[in-house]
């Protein structure tokens, strides 16, 4: 498989869909580094929501001015300032990146420190996130940093990059910061190669780095974490036996940059799905404290977030993200759906990754506005119209037996035997006893959790669920 491109080699801006122009992402002026995953995010958002009086909020938005980022403008076209409006009805997306820097006490600290990597600008992570319209669910979709793809030329600080073609993901960021000299160049050239590969329109993102996403973890209180088997780690230093942990920020960190030790198979695409299990916990734990009555802890919690991110100047309204995270009060956990992008093996090369047909699928969802899961298929085609008036069935249902359980002539046949999906574990369970992931359509391993395709065998997500309430036995929230 050919790495994700345009089949148009005569456009400069490579664009994986058959439009005459890419997408453009805009950029952003900005001096801090991002770590690791989209957790602070969105728990900074929710957290936002709350603070008590004037002289909080307006503390709360001096921090989030002092660090709002400008936007560089693409192929020519005028950067805006699009403020998101929570209230408008309308889905957001923006990227997450995460860099590894090792710039001040705190990062180098949990980071390590060499010469070799002092002046360090790469983004090993990133994540581009989609709140629904009506914020009933979020996508959540990592990117792999070893994927190999065409990407589109950019606008930095000092100059065009030309178009790129067979790079690898990760190298975009570190590349656009060598030739722009900061991280609005860095930011810009990533966001607008993600348009372009994906057809979306993304016009925010937020950074973080590893002290950061540490610090919000302990203003938290720390997180819980379940740990599928004794993990030892020694490029981390992380230590952890078998169970249920409750992780303080610095410990919670390594965990979300593990790539190597046991627990672990070295690749970056492991290591992605135990960034969105940490969200995941991450969200459960905040939303799980009445942290809206609690003034105190709840400005701790925003202000240390707010302190370690960079956010694009449509997003950094204190108004709108205390909206924001209003809406997303009454979140229910299991439709925030979280998924790495289908990857293969490259052809040219057995060490990296390039996307299959199925991101493509992927991304038509994000772009159209609809959950990242199989089960919307389902649903989708269940009702459809025949052009006789009647509705057809879904493809995973007999269409000779009724939905009700009849043989579809109103007397009772047999009995519909397709796999439920447990209420617990929140996985099907087929006859052969194997697992699979009802929003993705992953096969389950037993013994950790982890979701793997079930065509390529690459790792696409964890189960969290079914990981807290069999492996570490948890008892589900009401």
């Amino acid at each position: 498989m050919t790495p994700y491109s345009n089949d148009d080699a005569e456009i400069p801006n490579l664009n994986q869909l058959d439009a005459t122009r890419p997408r453009h992402s805009t950029g952003y002026r900005v001096s801090h580094r991002v770590r690791t995953v989209i957790a602070c995010v969105i728990v900074a958002l929710l957290c936002c929501a709350g603070t008590a009086t004037a002289a909080t909020l307006l503390d709360l938005d001096s921090t989030i001015q002092d660090r709002a980022v400008d936007m560089l403008a693409q192929d020519g076209d005028s950067a805006s300032s699009q403020i998101i409006d929570p209230n408008a009805g309308q889905s957001i997306e923006f990227v997450v990146l995460g860099q590894d820097t090792r710039e001040g006490d705190g990062n180098a600290a949990i980071g390590g420190s060499a010469d070799d990597t002092a002046d360090l600008h790469n983004a090993d992570t990133t994540m581009v996130v989609q709140v629904a319209a009506d914020r009933s669910w979020i996508n959540l979709v990592s990117i792999p940093r070893d994927s190999i793809v065409d990407v589109p030329s950019c606008e930095t600080s000092n100059g065009t990059i030309p178009a790129q073609y067979d790079v690898m993901f990760n190298s975009i960021f570190p590349n656009a910061y060598s030739v722009g000299g900061d991280l609005a160049s860095a930011a810009s050239c990533t966001v607008s190669a993600i348009n372009s590969l994906t057809g979306l329109d993304i016009q925010n993102f937020i950074v973080v780095d590893f002290q950061g996403l540490s610090s919000m973890i302990d203003a938290l209180g720390g997180v819980d974490i379940c740990i599928p088997v004794d993990t030892e780690d020694a490029y981390t230093g992380l230590s952890l036996t078998r169970g249920l942990h409750h992780l303080d920020g610095t410990t919670a960190t390594q965990y979300a940059r593990m790539r190597h030790g046991t627990g672990t198979d070295g690749t970056d695409i492991m290591r992605t799905t135990r960034q969105q299990y940490l969200i995941k916990q991450l969200l459960s734990e905040a939303m799980s404290k009445n942290l809206f009555t609690q003034t105190s802890q709840l400005y701790q919690l925003a202000k240390s977030a707010l302190q370690s991110l960079n956010i694009s100047r449509g997003l950094a309204n204190t108004t709108t993200l205390a909206g924001l995270a209003m809406s997303l009060a009454d979140f229910d956990m299991t439709h925030l759906y979280a998924q790495t992008v289908p990857v293969q093996e490259w052809a040219l090369d057995t060490n990296r990754r390039v996307w299959t047909s199925d991101a493509e699928t992927l991304w038509a969802k994000m772009r159209e506005g609809k959950p990242i899961t199989i089960a919307d298929d389902t649903a989708d085609s269940s009702t459809t119209d025949d052009g006789t008036g009647d509705t057809g069935t879904s493809d995973g249902a007999d269409a000779s037996t009724g939905t009700d359980g009849t043989d579809g002539t109103g007397d009772s046949g047999a009995t519909d035997t397709t796999p439920q999906v447990d209420p617990t574990t929140g996985l099907i369970t087929l006859e052969d006893g194997t697992l699979i992931d009802p929003d993705t359509g992953g096969i389950v391993d037993p013994e950790n959790g982890s979701i793997t395709d079930a065509t390529t065998g690459e790792y696409i997500g964890i189960a969290d669920r079914y990981l807290n309430v069999t492996v570490c036995a948890v008892t589900a929230q009401e």
